[in-house]
């Protein structure tokens, strides 16, 4: 390639492709915030809560290969939930690596995974927010300061 034919910035005459494909990245990064935003998932239900709460204390409990499984298969997509919180996802996480059939079933292991079964209800549970109605209404006004001087 002739020196003049060699773009001043780069010296490798590679401006011109790289600037279509900049542009292109461009135009693809500016739409993608234009694209509607993906849907989250539906909350688990409770009877789905207590369907894995039920089959961790039943793991606990038999000490199975298939009760231990079904557990931990009933869990593992919660970890990925996005509207789970920590607390909900430590629970789930608890039970993911505890269900697993034990050579003895040890007092230590079936608390373990009960403590884990009794955290999935409240920990994951949706919570409702209401607001508490205010308790100003009821009281009388107070006076601010020492009320010597009228209208303060």
């Amino acid at each position: 390639m002739a020196p003049h034919q060699l773009h001043h910035a780069t010296g490798f005459g590679l401006a011109p492709a790289f600037g279509r494909v900049l542009s292109l990245g461009l135009m693809v990064g500016l739409a993608a915030p234009l694209q509607a935003a993906p849907q989250d998932p539906p909350y688990p239900s409770m009877e789905q809560l207590r369907d894995i709460q039920l089959n961790t204390f039943i793991c606990g409990r038999e000490n199975t290969a298939e009760s231990c499984d079904k557990a931990r298969t009933m869990a593992d997509p919660l970890m990925d939930h996005p509207r789970l919180g920590a607390s909900c996802k430590d629970a789930i996480w608890a039970i993911r690596e505890r269900a697993k059939p034990a050579p003895t079933n040890t007092y230590e292991r079936r608390e373990a995974l009960n403590r884990a079964g009794q955290d999935v209800m409240p920990f994951c549970k949706q919570q409702t927010r209401t607001v508490a109605p205010s308790k100003d209404k009821d009281k009388p006004q107070q006076k601010k300061g020492f009320g010597l001087i009228q209208g303060s």
